[in-house]
């Protein structure tokens, strides 16, 4: 046991401590700082908003419930926080990385990554210099919103369908991964699109382009949500970790 908790605690900081001290170059994340026109920085947030606060309601809940619930929402914050950091520059004025929010949204629900999303995004937009306050709401919407809400789908047709368990997790969170990036083409697209084709032609390009980074990065993504997913639950116990969402995913 003490084995395990070294491995579950020591593996994360060192994968952090890589991220926050090594490398030299900061490349933004999703979406940089101002590259948006103001109207559609306000257009995400505002979309974004209502999800935030069913979130907020939803995470209060689950604390009022069982507060030790705190350390489990504490570790898929910090999860979702150290994958998203991993940056790989790809299209102009954003970049690619694993989301991590996967594994909350299988934990906890959907909405609640919505709230430790904003978390993530804002520490790393004022602490990192990834990502920015204007583009936050666009931001949000593809990593903490629309992503999470995949995933758990996903993770809940999967196991309705008598999956295994690691695959219905392994999907949930691939699947969530690439659906993050489309938005974030989406988004991006809609903001600028091509002189000649419009929209459509921006999506394509935008997704064309991120596909040679996103699709290996997803695969990865999810087994490690698996690994961590199988190690959680076996650290935390099973009657704890099956009262971790609101409405029994984890069973």
């Amino acid at each position: 046991m003490n084995n395990l908790k070294f491995r579950f605690v020591a593996v994360p900081s060192m994968v952090a401590g890589m991220i926050l001290f090594g490398g030299g170059e900061a490349w933004a994340m999703h979406i940089m700082e101002g590259f948006l026109p103001p109207s559609w920085s306000l257009f995400w947030t505002a979309v974004s908003l209502p999800f935030f606060v069913l979130g907020f309601r939803s995470m209060r809940k689950i604390v009022a419930d069982n507060p030790r619930m705190k350390l489990l929402l504490a570790m898929v914050g910090a999860f979702a926080f150290v994958l998203s950091s991993l940056k790989i520059p790809s299209v102009t004025g954003s970049c690619s990385h694993p989301t991590g929010v996967g594994l909350g949204a299988i934990m906890f629900g959907p909405s609640v990554m919505s709230v430790l999303g904003a978390i993530v995004l804002l520490f790393q937009a004022l602490l990192l210099a990834h990502g920015g306050l204007t583009t936050l709401g666009a931001n949000l919407f593809s990593m903490g919103i629309a992503g999470p809400f995949v995933s758990y789908g996903i993770y809940k047709l999967a196991d309705g369908m008598k999956a295994p368990r690691s695959m219905a997790v392994f999907l949930g969170a691939a699947l969530g991964d690439l659906v993050t990036y489309v938005v974030t083409s989406l988004q991006l697209a809609a903001a600028f699109p091509s002189t000649t084709g419009g929209f459509a032609a921006a999506m394509f390009k935008f997704l064309g382009i991120f596909a040679v980074t996103q699709v290996p990065l997803a695969v990865s993504e999810g087994i490690l949500t698996v690994m961590v997913y199988n190690t959680i639950r076996s650290y935390a116990g099973e009657t704890m970790f099956s009262s971790a969402t609101l409405s029994g995913e984890v069973k």
